[in-house]
């Protein structure tokens, strides 16, 4: 794969009753933290900027983090955006909407 940006978001649904779900959520975004890559929490989903290898390796890092720590089930929701000649980025496709009011 090229080395060019690209933009995923990860959602994370734990199935779980061995504590709230937002716990393991809390938990996976702070993998995510701890990773270093661009991101963006949101009340749905996290959003992370980075190179293919770059964003499949913390998706990864997350579910291998829940897996270790016991969490029974989940699901990952992932979205990932190409594009095969150049950079792909969040602020490419929202800044039209951030315009101070």
């Amino acid at each position: 794969m090229h080395n060019y940006l690209v933009n995923a978001s990860i959602q994370i649904l734990p199935i779980v009753t061995d504590k709230h779900p937002y716990e393991w959520v809390d938990e996976a975004i702070a993998v995510i933290q701890q990773s270093g890559i661009k991101h963006e929490v949101g009340p749905f989903a996290t959003v992370l900027e980075g190179t293919y290898e770059e964003v499949m390796a913390v998706i990864h890092q997350v579910n291998e983090y829940l897996f270790s720590k016991g969490c029974s089930e989940w699901i990952s929701n992932i979205q990932v955006q190409i594009r095969t000649a150049g950079d792909i980025t969040g602020d490419e496709k929202t800044a039209k909407f951030n315009i101070p009011q």
